[in-house]
């Protein structure tokens, strides 16, 4: 949550993940440090932990630490914005800290003097990150015996699960690349959702074609990583690009095999993509069951996650108190 880890000291990772978006922004495409605006919307940060790999299509971003490094120091497009000409700089803003010295010398005992440094920057936001864990939905509650389904939530259930969402969308975490000590093969799939089809060979916009990025393959054009459908009531616009603006959308969208785009310089059949993955085919929901389907998403809302304040700002003033520094900020238990 501190400004003062970017080059320009404007923005903080929380700039571009709210707490009651579970850590998304509501934006289609997020804006760095200087104003660019990023070809992607940002990604809940819910059970991170978990995850084979980070941001929307690189399968080279296998933890936390490594993801970390691209908002901070990329720059195209600029996050973050630190570079060679400020980097310095940011580390000597958070030296002066009264109170981050003493925690990092705690944190890193193998540096007792409690000089700041990139690399424990970088693991003490990852393991912040590591601690944002969303499992007290409704549907957990459940799942415990300690509620019960309404009708529609428990017949959405049933759609989600018959109409194959969930080869996508896996639970516990609905995502299909969670990772945990017990997993032996981790799922590394990246999946083309039929969203584009410009020039009727499958084509995406150049400004975000997917995975094809990453590896050059031709098939790749349009593939990203299905996230987590956790708190996905509250993490609108959809998709990589935001370009689905409500969950309702979405549903209908799936339900038809892809989207179709009448005119614009988008337009085109994403339906009849040859490069769409094959789960992705119409599927006949009516105005019911996709109805269903929404109250059975909403269940995933874990509202007690959103408000956590063990997660909150410390920045931000609590309810009849002063503002609070990082070094009065209430820390979760370890």
């Amino acid at each position: 949550y501190d400004k003062r880890l970017s080059g320009n000291g404007t923005q903080s990772c929380g700039s571009c993940h709210f707490q009651r978006l579970a850590f998304t922004d509501g934006r289609a495409h997020g804006l760095g440090s200087t104003g660019e605006a990023h070809p992607r919307s940002p990604m809940s940060l819910a059970n991170g932990a978990f995850n084979a790999t980070y941001t929307w299509a690189n399968p080279a971003l296998i933890t936390l630490e490594r993801q970390m490094t691209n908002p901070v120091f990329g720059e195209t497009p600029v996050e973050m914005g630190v570079n060679d000409a400020n980097v310095q700089q940011v580390l000597q803003r958070l030296q002066a800290e009264p109170g981050y010295p003493r925690r990092f010398a705690a944190a890193f005992p193998e540096d007792p003097q409690g000089a700041i440094s990139w690399d424990h920057v970088i693991k003490a936001v990852s393991a912040f990150e590591r601690s944002l864990l969303s499992f007290n939905s409704k549907y957990d509650r459940v799942k415990e015996g300690k509620a019960r389904f309404s009708a529609p939530e428990a017949r959405g259930l049933k759609l989600f699960r018959q109409a194959e969402c969930v080869k996508c969308h896996q639970e516990p975490n609905f995502s299909n690349q969670f990772l945990t000590v017990a997993t032996r093969d981790a799922d590394v799939s990246f999946y083309n959702k039929g969203l584009y089809n410009l020039d009727g060979r499958g084509a995406y916009p150049a400004a975000s074609p997917g995975l094809i990025e990453i590896t050059g393959k031709a098939a790749d054009m349009g593939r990203y990583r299905a996230p987590t459908l956790r708190n996905i009531e509250v993490t609108a616009p959809y998709m990589h690009d935001g370009s689905v603006a409500t969950l309702q959308e979405a549903i209908a969208l799936y339900a038809d095999g892809g989207r179709r785009i009448a005119q614009g310089p988008n337009a085109g059949d994403g339906r009849t993509s040859a490069l769409k993955s094959p789960l992705l085919h119409p599927r006949k929901l009516s105005r019911q069951d996709q109805a269903d389907l929404l109250a059975f998403l909403k269940t995933l809302t874990d509202h007690a996650f959103l408000r956590d304040p063990r997660h909150a700002d410390p920045f931000q003033s609590p309810p009849g108190g002063k503002r609070r520094t990082p070094c009065h900020a209430t820390l979760p238990a370890p």
